[in-house]
């Protein structure tokens, strides 16, 4: 067997356990996930690679002793992370101990992990690694997905996803930003960030505070955003309920940290079908707030989705709806006629629509619309955009690309007539000058 294909020896980890029998069992987790990823695990200072310090911070004489282990460890070692109960008592760590490499408070694995991550990344071993860093996914490479949560506290009596998938369940806030940095290091230009209830991360866990680089970073929605704005990319925000803390991501917006796109899905605007819905607002709140969204954000994109025929709406109620799309002006929108679902609450609601009137109420909703935004696109001829490349045409010698008002598979697509000796790739960002468009796409030129 050559050098090639020959096992690599693992790193190794030095750990130190503190405390009391909950940071044993911290500990016990810690080590356990350093075993499964190949780490071994060294009893001395000077045969690891670095050394992990679980501490105590209950009592004074705790605090001394741990601060006592964490100075022997950088003496003997050099290189230390801490975690435990007295990385979550502020600076006392770094004050002490300034030249530490990370500090996590307690029961947090995920965050030692990700430390670990980052200043002893675990080695390739073809005999046993059959899954890239940044796992296996059916997007192209340019762009992800990035669930933040599963499930739905909601009751949406059109909808039956929490019998399905239960109430809501928030992912670990570290667990989101490690997928994030990983897929951006792979080379994902675009994270379009899913859930089936966007803005209520973090509701389900009290928005509670963990660390991702040492850093502490709220389980909630607006910090998440600001996190995952450090790597530098595309930053996508869909299925977002229209809650009041929605308005706190729009200056962020504004500030080009996440992209100036919002997909909310609005459901209707007849404040008695909303109530039939089980929705939240009236079409006057919602459009006072599209109004400060936009006064905050210019460049906005909303997007957002609709339902037709819905059971006990007349045509006063969709005549209420086309008159918020003339008051709305929204970017980007589809309407989908209702349809009974199996557990469903709303199979039972009386005035069930015709299905000829619900085909007819979507088409005249996508006529009405379609006009809205031919207006819209046509404001763009003779601008400057910023398109990412979803592909590239050679036959037709073309250039596909979106805009950062477009997310892939459901909005529009700008064509670029591709220039001599093009050097560009899928995946690339580049700017672009609008030359002429219709209802949904845009063409343009280098």
């Amino acid at each position: 067997m050559n050098s090639s294909t020959a096992r690599q020896t693992p790193h190794r980890v030095g750990f130190v356990s503190l405390g009391c029998p909950k940071a044993t069992v911290d500990s016990e987790h810690i080590l356990t996930q350093l075993r499964a990823e190949g780490y071994d695990i060294v009893p001395r200072y000077e045969d690891a690679d670095l050394v992990v310090v679980n501490t105590c911070g209950f009592i004074d004489a705790a605090i001394e002793e741990s601060l006592e282990a964490i100075g022997e460890a950088l003496d003997e070692n050099g290189k230390v992370i801490v975690t435990g109960c007295l990385g979550a008592k502020g600076d006392i760590v770094k004050q002490s101990h300034p030249d530490v490499l990370a500090v996590t408070g307690p029961h947090a694995t995920n965050e030692v992990m990700q430390a670990i991550h980052q200043y002893l990344p675990a080695k390739h071993d073809p005999f046993i690694d059959l899954v890239p860093p940044q796992g296996v996914r059916l997007t192209p490479r340019h762009y992800a997905y990035l669930k933040i949560s599963e499930g739905c506290n909601h009751r949406c009596t059109f909808c039956i996803i929490p019998s399905l998938r239960g109430d809501l369940v928030s992912r670990p806030v570290n667990d989101v930003l490690v997928e994030a940095e990983r897929l951006a290091a792979a080379g994902v230009k675009e994270l379009l960030v899913v859930s089936q209830d966007t803005s209520a991360y973090g509701v389900d866990v009290k928005y509670k505070t963990e660390f991702y680089n040492g850093m502490p970073v709220k389980t909630r929605m607006t910090e998440l955003c600001q996190a995952l704005s450090q790597f530098g990319i595309w930053v996508r925000l869909h299925y977002v309920y229209p809650y009041p803390h929605v308005n706190e991501i729009i200056p962020l917006m504004a500030e080009g940290k996440i992209l100036p796109y919002l997909d909310i899905p609005f459901q209707h605007a007849s404040a008695k079908i909303l109530k039939a819905m089980k929705r939240p607002a009236s079409s006057e709140n919602t459009l006072q707030r599209i109004n400060q969204w936009r006064e905050i954000c210019p460049d906005i994109t909303i997007r957002s989705t609709f339902i037709a025929g819905f059971p006990g709406e007349t045509e006063e109620d969709f005549e209420q709806l086309l008159d918020f799309l003339d008051a709305a002006q929204l970017d980007r929108v589809g309407c989908f006629a209702y349809s009974d679902v199996d557990g469903a609450k709303a199979n039972e609601l009386a005035g069930a629509v015709p299905e000829e009137v619900k085909q007819e109420r979507v088409a005249r909703f996508m006529e009405k619309q379609a006009g809205i935004s031919a207006n819209k696109l046509k404001k763009n001829i003779g601008k400057r955009r910023d398109v990412i490349i979803d592909a590239i045409d050679t036959a037709e010698n073309m250039i596909i690309a979106r805009t950062s008002s477009d997310a892939p598979d459901i909005d529009g697509l700008v064509y670029i007539e591709m220039p001599d000796n093009n050097n560009y790739q899928v995946g690339d960002i580049i700017q672009v000058k609008i030359t002429d468009t219709d209802e949904y796409d845009m063409w343009a030129t280098k």
